[in-house]
């Protein structure tokens, strides 16, 4: 990906020197993390065995891993703002609002609750801000089998792709009728919503290449690659579980890998409709 150059973002929120503390993760934090996996972040929680997992260390030193991992970040999120910014004055027909990105090392604290690096990034609806340890990019290479640097752009690009989800206003009305069903049936709408974020990043990317030329080859793949290993039934296996398909919240890789192609060669909001679609 070609981001080295390019203009930031001024929406980014860094909390990287005001953490503090190791959080080992156990008991009411087990309760933090599947909490935050209701705000729709990434679920990485069918990996985490045993009584808790380390955070790491709040705060501390800004390496130089951490500088880059930051620009690109921030590059990536500035990209993010005018493609949903055109895409809502041509077929939404109003003014998109940037969402804010929280950076942060080890731990932080959101309306949705605690942030670690166990509970990979999430939006929260609270406050309209995305939560991020840059970390995250390291566990999904070294752990979850995806790298590369578009990889980590489109796990920006999906909760992003949630905070045009609570623009429309597709967000709260969806969360709303989840209080109200089952957990399984509040379950399988948290899949819509994923698999429809997917679909917005797919658009993304089109975009992205289309104004700015970032894509190199082996990108897509990269991206593809991604949705694929954070498949709830990918996630389970891996963990050493049967897949629960009444358990998924996210959906199969083969569901987010098919939404994030259709985005990705439509271009189109409008085919982003997983709420109405027949099958996922």
């Amino acid at each position: 990906m070609k981001w080295q150059g390019r203009r930031t973002s001024r929406n980014i929120e860094d909390r990287r020197r005001s953490g503090g503390g190791k959080a080992q993760v156990g008991g009411l934090g087990l309760l933090a993390i599947l909490a935050i996996g209701y705000f729709m972040g990434v679920d990485v929680t069918p990996l985490l065995q045993g009584g808790g997992v380390a955070g790491g260390n709040g705060g501390g030193e800004i390496t130089e891993a951490d500088r880059q991992a930051g620009e690109f970040v921030s590059v990536t999120l500035a990209d993010t703002e005018e493609v949903w910014a055109d895409l809502f004055r041509t077929q939404v027909g109003d003014t998109y609002n940037p969402v804010t990105l929280v950076l942060y090392k080890g731990v932080t604290q959101s309306p949705c609750g605690g942030a670690s690096g166990a509970t990979g990034p999430f939006y929260c609806p609270g406050d309209r801000k995305v939560y991020l340890d840059t970390a995250f990019f390291t566990t999904m290479s070294r752990k979850l089998g995806a790298s590369g640097d578009f990889a980590a752009a489109y796990v920006v690009a999906h909760e992003v792709a949630h905070h045009v989800q609570n623009e429309l206003g597709i967000l709260m009305q969806a969360n709303r009728v989840r209080q109200q069903v089952s957990q399984e049936e509040s379950n399988a709408i948290s899949v819509r919503i994923e698999l429809q974020a997917d679909c917005f990043s797919g658009i993304w990317a089109r975009e992205a290449q289309a104004r700015f030329g970032s894509l190199e080859r082996g990108d897509i793949a990269e991206a593809m690659n991604a949705a694929r290993q954070i498949g709830d039934d990918t996630l389970q296996r891996n963990a050493g579980r049967v897949p629960m398909p009444h358990t998924f919240t996210h959906g199969t890789s083969v569901q987010r890998e098919r939404w994030f192609e259709r985005g990705l060669e439509s271009g189109d909001m409008r085919v982003c409709d997983t709420f109405s679609a027949r099958p996922l």
